[in-house]
């Protein structure tokens, strides 16, 4: 197996007939997934999705694959093809349309929809391309062929990649649920014919590759959802992706079926399930669905509340319900259902959200106690039976953490493929299928890109680094005059601190310290401003260090009179 090295370089000029991939994103990372084909001089993007933040970035919305390789080709991009419609798929793809607003979107008739929606808000209005499984299209040099496959969203596609090169096949999201609820089968003839025809380069869905045997079909959840709202005494608030058109028809067939009315809380809960109920993928019996304004004329046990926030994100609906800062009031015997798996890195703040509703006395079933939640991805029986079928000669794991992506190569390896043609790269490592093998051969710049409210990409790690000094230690700003001509100190030291937990009368030790410094630095002949401040910083540093075994960030200020 090959694998990326720290001193790899950019990549050589591409073969005549080779076709290279580069992924921009997902790799080493759940979420953010984005991956450039490039042939003859022309790229073919699979995916544009971003990644949620975590604890360590504080302050950060979304984070974006890093555009920085493809900026300076954008006339050189003839589509970008959508997988699925889940924000780790599409969210990044306003970010590049403002780049270029006439790059042609392929996607499913939902993919497709969802991603106007989203453009809408944008005042973007794209191009797009409708396809469906079994179609067959030219996207510039690639001869694109699209697959049904199974996924925890309606209207998910795989793509097979032609070209003089080679063919490459893009799995996207999948399962191989043998029940599914729309019953729309990975279909896996198809997958069986293009193995037969020749698979040069598999690129496959990781992030269940660990877990052993199959994923349980959906509709074994449907029983436990009945069961719960059978038990259930008053309202019933349920927290689900809001993308995630299966289980919240689950959710409606239940509260039909036990005499409740649903309302959607939340923009883009209200927004998603109103485009799947308009083409037909949510079916909503009349009268089930009502608005949230006039949940307070029904009594609690015929109410059922769908919301965003089962990764506990910290401005969804129901973490603002779990802190008391939502309209909607948590009580005594209300029942919290968190259909969702958890995403890696997110369990500390999903435990945050289910204490809170706890503490205000709500019965809170989440995947950890109840079967409410199965995976949309394929766990390690089904990825063995489909490697089988497919027979790739390279085999490329994507959409996971470097865990899953190994786990995923083993068992590509048990199946035959050749370990020297399973490629495990990360984000930004070039991979060149070239004479039917696949190598790497360099590396991009492929970093994250910050979302802070309307700035995007301006904040960057050293922001990050000063927004967790703060909010771990706090703040400590040191005003200081000195005199421009003899360098001595003609005003202060005054400071005051935030969030330190040191009192500001505290201060009066460091003083003379600070003082001393500056006379010394005025004797030595040290008067700028930016010097000075430099040599306070690190004075009242120390201080702070030796004192109260603390590292708030110093802010000095030296002005001369």
């Amino acid at each position: 197996m090959s694998h990326p090295h720290p001193e790899l370089g950019a990549p050589p000029k591409l073969p005549k007939n080779g076709l290279r991939v580069t992924p921009l994103g997902g790799l080493g990372e759940i979420g953010r997934n984005m991956t450039v084909f490039e042939y003859n001089g022309r790229l073919l993007i699979v995916d544009c999705g971003v990644l949620f933040p975590e604890e360590e970035q504080p302050g950060i919305d979304l984070i974006l694959p890093d555009f920085t390789t493809i900026r300076d080709r954008l006339d050189d991009i003839d589509g970008v093809v959508l997988t699925h419609g889940h924000e780790d798929h599409i969210g990044g793809v306003p970010f590049l349309l403002r780049l270029k607003p006439d790059i042609p979107l392929i996607g499913s008739k939902l993919t497709l929809a969802l991603i106007e929606a989203k453009l809408q808000e944008h005042r973007i209005r794209p191009y797009t391309l409708e396809v469906t499984e079994g179609h067959r299209e030219r996207i510039g040099p690639f001869d694109c062929e699209f697959v049904a496959v199974n996924h925890s969203i309606p209207d998910a596609l795989a793509v097979a990649i032609r070209t003089p090169a080679g063919m490459a096949v893009h799995t996207g999201d999948f399962k191989m649920d043998q029940l599914p609820l729309d019953r729309r089968l990975t279909d896996l003839p198809t997958f069986a014919k293009l193995g037969e025809e020749g698979i040069d380069l598999l690129l496959s869905d990781s992030t269940n590759a660990e877990v052993p045997g199959f994923v349980p079909p959906e509709r074994d959840i449907s029983n436990v959802l009945r069961q719960v709202f059978a038990n259930a005494q008053k309202r019933i608030i349920v927290a689900s992706f809001a993308s995630h058109v299966h289980r919240i028809q689950q959710i409606l067939d239940a509260a039909h079926e036990y005499g409740r009315r649903v309302a959607f809380v939340g923009r883009s809960m209200v927004r998603n399930m109103g485009i799947a109920r308009d083409l037909g993928y949510l079916r909503v019996p009349a009268g089930l669905v009502v608005d949230v304004k006039t949940l307070d004329d029904l009594p609690d046990h015929e109410v059922v509340l769908v919301c965003t926030g089962s990764q506990g994100e910290p401005m969804a609906a129901l973490s603002r319900m779990a802190n008391r800062d939502h309209q909607i009031r948590i009580v005594q015997g209300d029942t919290v259902i968190l259909a969702s798996s958890l995403i890696p890195g997110n369990e500390n703040a999903v435990y945050r959200v289910i204490n809170g509703l706890t503490r205000w006395g709500a019965n809170v079933i989440h995947k950890g106690n109840a079967k409410v939640h199965v995976s949309g991805h394929a766990s390690a029986g089904e990825l063995l039976y489909f490697y089988n079928i497919c027979k790739p000669k390279n085999l490329m794991p994507v959409h996971g953490e470097w865990r899953h992506l190994r786990a995923n190569a083993e068992l590509g390896a048990l199946t035959g493929v050749r370990k020297d043609h399973i490629v495990i790269a990360e984000d930004g490592v070039v991979v060149d299928l070239v004479d039917g093998r696949a190598r790497i051969v360099g590396k991009v710049q492929a970093g994250y890109v910050y979302v802070d409210g309307l700035s995007v990409g301006d904040v960057t790690e050293t922001s990050l680094k000063d927004r967790r000094i703060l909010g771990d230690e706090g703040i400590i700003s040191v005003f200081v005059v000195v005199d421009s001509t003899t360098g001595k100190v003609v005003g202060g030291p005054h400071f005051q601190a935030r969030g330190s937990g040191i009192e500001d009368t505290a201060f009066s030790a460091v003083l003379p310290k600070v003082e001393e410094a500056i006379g010394k630095a005025a004797a030595d002949g040290v008067a700028e401003p930016h010097q000075l401040q430099q040599l306070v910083r690190r004075t009242v540093g120390k201080w702070v260090s030796d004192t109260y075994r603390r590292r708030p960030m110093i802010l000095p200020v030296v002005v001369e009179v």
